[in-house]
């Protein structure tokens, strides 16, 4: 099979029953659909097998986490083409075509992904299709001089509407692992996703090594899904904000020196404990306290976990989507204002921006 589109279930049957038609009838006849399951509690495997005998299956005996659980979903497929997809993600008839037919024709792009828009939840519990950007990719993402990871259309807790201002496709940072494509041989060679991860910024951390690989990331726009978003983890979640917190420290940990140097990524990376040491302390003063020990287990898993050394890769200064602005700053500047300004930034700017 040429195409593997792979969903990572744990615990969501009632994503698979609304969305997983859908994406069967969408998918060509050279793309395999597969349900890898994360040792779920609920009846999704079940239900997948007795209502959609073709769609293949991979019973997983534990919840591996986001990164555990296609890596070892992905060792027992065979395909040019990974497909990773969530299970929340609402698709449309020829939306993966797009996306194969620009890797066949971009021999270097290792990693690509559609625009993402917001998939909303009527009162009649019916789910609606937006032209409002999703939180979790928009049209591709970024990363700030500090490693804040922000979108073409997101910044922090805005999003912005599609206007059509990213109907081209462009290379970026990273694409969102709730709709990814990667060819088999890269996910190879770099041994898959980083374990240590579990969940959150693992896509982010992929995408900067296939970039240092000499790949490009990119977001094609001729292709849109719909992400409801949320399944699994409530944004409110501290165990979330700690997994934020403690992989974008592995994640500048593993790419951050050979983008910038040692030295200067020493630097950063000190302004950023700083900077998350201050969330800290608004969380703390806004009586938000489980936030604050989040951000506090956070940096003391992240020093256990940091011993273990990262692949090492030659100097890649010039890494696409690492944008030498400080986005926090440019949020509560700009405010409204601030995709009008990041769009003229992107516009007036090129090589490693």
């Amino acid at each position: 099979m040429r195409t593997a589109v792979v969903i990572l279930n744990w615990n969501t049957e009632r994503y698979l029953k609304a969305f997983l038609p859908g994406l069967v009838a969408s998918c060509p006849a050279d793309a395999e659909v597969i349900v890898a399951d994360n040792g779920s509690a609920d009846s999704s495997l079940e239900w997948v097998r007795s209502e959609y005998p073709g769609v293949r299956t991979i019973a997983l005996d534990a919840n591996y986490g986001f990164t555990g659980g296609y890596n070892r979903a992905l060792a027992q497929v065979e395909a040019e083409y990974f497909v990773l997809i969530n299970s929340d993600i609402q698709v449309a008839p020829g939306w993966l075509e797009p996306l194969v037919e620009y890797m066949d024709s971009h021999p270097q792009c290792g990693v690509c992904g559609p625009k993402l828009h917001a998939l909303e939840v009527a009162p009649d519990g019916r789910y609606v299709c937006t032209d409002r950007f999703e939180y979790a990719g928009a049209a591709g993402g970024l990363l700030d001089r500090f490693g804040f990871p922000f979108c073409r259309g997101r910044v922090l807790d805005m999003v912005d509407e599609d206007r059509g201002q990213y109907d081209s496709a462009a290379d970026v940072m990273w694409v969102s692992g709730a709709c990814m494509v990667t060819r088999s041989s890269l996910w190879r060679a770099l041994d898959g996703l980083d374990d240590r991860f579990f969940a959150h910024m693992e896509e982010i951390d992929y995408c900067w090594k296939a970039q240092r690989m000499g790949f490009s990331v990119t977001v094609v726009p001729q292709s849109t899904v719909w992400h409801l978003g949320g399944g699994t983890l409530a944004p409110e979640s501290p165990f979330k904000l700690k997994l934020n917190y403690r992989n974008n420290l592995l994640l500048l940990d593993n790419n951050l020196a050979s983008t910038v140097g040692p030295a200067r990524a020493r630097l950063l990376v000190f302004a950023r404990l700083l900077l998350d040491g201050c969330t800290a302390v608004v969380y703390l003063l806004t009586g938000r306290t489980a936030m604050t020990g989040a951000v506090y287990q956070a940096h003391k898993e992240w020093r256990k976990l940091r011993r273990r050394e990262g692949r090492q890769m030659a100097i890649t200064p010039n890494v696409k989507g690492f944008w030498k602005i400080c986005i926090i700053l440019q949020y509560f500047t700009k405010r409204k204002g601030v995709f009008n300004y990041l769009k003229h930034y992107e516009d007036s700017h090129s090589g490693s921006r």
